[in-house]
């Protein structure tokens, strides 16, 4: 196996990044890094994240060995998710993200609105 090159369109490292740049993916590692939730509760703590994309995006991350789902045989079926140890290596990764997002989200918004300020003028 050649040594991998993200650079090139083939690579298989750009699918981990899809899944690591991916808003639902990061959250969902952030809040599993806590303990095992039920899909509902992912679906109510998680604002703005429809039933289909949370279902979507947890099958991915099933699939890449991130997260662990459990079925839980009551009437109806519970199903309960929990990260992997690989899924703690990368929520460790991608949780200084959302810190830095939250710690700098004042300075993008100002930074947000001098851009269109300035490129309303211009376009005027």
């Amino acid at each position: 196996m050649k040594a991998p090159d993200v650079y090139s369109a083939d690579c298989p490292t750009r699918q981990i990044l899809d899944r690591v740049s991916d808003k639902w993916a990061v959250l969902i590692l952030i809040l599993l890094r806590v303990k095992p939730i039920r899909f509902n509760q992912l679906r109510r703590t998680i604002e703005g994240i429809s039933q289909k994309m949370l279902s979507q995006v947890l099958k991915s991350l099933e699939r890449d060995g991130l997260i662990r789902r459990r079925a839980i045989p009551t009437v109806p079926v519970t199903v309960e998710y929990s990260i992997t140890p690989l899924g703690v290596t990368l929520a460790a990764a991608v949780d200084p993200l959302r810190d830095w997002a939250e710690q700098n989200l004042k300075d993008v918004l100002a930074a947000q609105r001098r851009y269109d300020s300035q490129h309303k003028r211009a376009a005027a």
